[in-house]
């Protein structure tokens, strides 16, 4: 990438408008790795970066080649980030004589002059419509829509969520191109140094429905009779079910022994990875599944969910259970922390999901939006999501 005559120098936008600094999970992570690997492959590209008023010093790479184009709104405001996206984004992109537009975070502005791409990291509001607030979906269903039909190429970040965009939107499987994400290097450092190992179960997610956190708990409960020395840390955004969460903790008298950490810098979340006994991960849907390559690559003991993507991406890496059953999530608690032998195959397993291939497919997504052309064949990196290795 780092030839013109191989690829054209473009002035490509990232709607960075959506990004709360701490409070969007998952995407805030995929987009900061997103940047500094996108600025480390292409130094012939201009990158304008639209940030919003949370938006804090350290996201757009320190490079001659990314520019920050800050705007005068708050994301928190939901309402106005939208309409800004819509109507003032479209202005700049024009007079920055943008050849492309990229939206990471689900929404794009409908009327361009140029193409957009667009992001999405799962389409829960379709597979999964109960554990949205009425007052969301609605909003979802518009937004979304309207990215995808007004978006010349999709991104999305597995196989599954792939699937999910041609199944709900009819779209022709040649606009989506799959880009797994990557995990950051201070994982495997973790591993090299892991321990004093504690006798604690670590779950990194948001509190949300979908996250069965309730499951969990309970199912605690009983594992914890038999091994009483463990606690169990919850980390993670507070989400729309997080009280409900503190009722079922006090209910079944866990205060003691169930933490919840709410939002904490990384640096603290590599802390607990490093002397976590053991990770695990009930979700009932997934996008991808990040903490749990994060967890892979540090060298813990995973359990996690039989579902796609994660079934894919673990492979045999990893202890899974029927994430609607107590007694197959039981089982699993017991075994991983008694026979932790999965580790040193997950470890090699997530050394092949790098943030460099996530920029490259990135790029060429953006690259065949712009050009028109038919996008390049994916690369070997994504049958990972097929379950197979290179």
């Amino acid at each position: 990438m780092n030839s013109s005559q191989e690829h054209p120098r473009l002035r490509i936008g990232i709607n960075a408008l959506y990004l709360i600094p701490g409070s969007v999970g998952g995407t805030e992570i995929y987009l900061r790795n997103l940047l500094q690997a996108m600025a480390a492959l292409d130094h012939e590209s201009t990158f304008f970066v639209f940030t919003n008023r949370e938006t804090d010093s350290g996201l757009v790479p320190p490079s001659s080649h990314f520019i920050e184009i800050r705007q005068p709104i708050r994301a928190a405001n939901r309402p106005l980030r939208l309409a800004w996206e819509q109507t003032f984004l479209p202005l700049e992109a024009r007079k920055l004589r943008l050849d492309c537009i990229l939206n990471p975070g689900f929404t794009a502005p409908v009327i361009t002059h140029c193409p957009n791409v667009t992001v999405f990291h799962d389409l829960q509001h379709k597979r999964h419509p109960e554990h949205f607030r009425w007052f969301d979906k609605p909003a979802w269903d518009l937004f979304l829509g309207l990215a995808v039909r007004r978006s010349r190429m999709l991104i999305a970040d597995s196989e599954a969520t792939r699937d999910d965009l041609i199944r709900y939107y009819n779209v022709n499987p040649s606009r989506v191109r799959v880009a797994l994400l990557g995990v950051e290097d201070e994982f495997f450092s973790i591993a090299a140094v892991r321990g004093p190992v504690r006798p604690y179960l670590l779950c990194v997610s948001t509190i949300h429905p979908h996250k069965n956190t309730i499951r969990l708990v309970r199912v605690f409960d009983r594992f914890r009779r038999e091994r009483p020395e463990f606690r169990l840390v919850l980390a993670g955004l507070r989400g729309f079910q997080a009280p409900e969460v503190e009722r079922q903790i006090a209910e079944l008298n866990l205060t003691d022994c169930v933490k919840m950490t709410g939002w904490i810098p990384r640096v603290e979340i590599y802390d607990l990875f490093r002397h976590a006994a053991a990770f695990v991960y009930p979700s009932t849907f997934e996008g991808f599944g990040l903490p749990v390559i994060e967890a892979m690559a540090a060298g813990v003991p995973l359990a996690c969910s039989d579902i796609e993507p994660l079934r894919s991406i673990t492979g045999d890496a990893a202890v899974k259970f029927d994430p609607h059953s107590d007694e197959d999530m039981l089982a699993a608690l017991h075994r991983v922390v008694s026979n932790p032998d999965t580790v040193e195959p997950a470890r090699v397993r997530a050394r092949q999901f790098t943030w460099r291939h996530c920029a490259e497919e990135t790029l060429a997504a953006i690259r065949s939006a712009v050009t028109g052309e038919d996008p390049p064949a994916e690369s070997s990196y994504r049958s990972l999501s097929r379950g197979t290795s290179q």
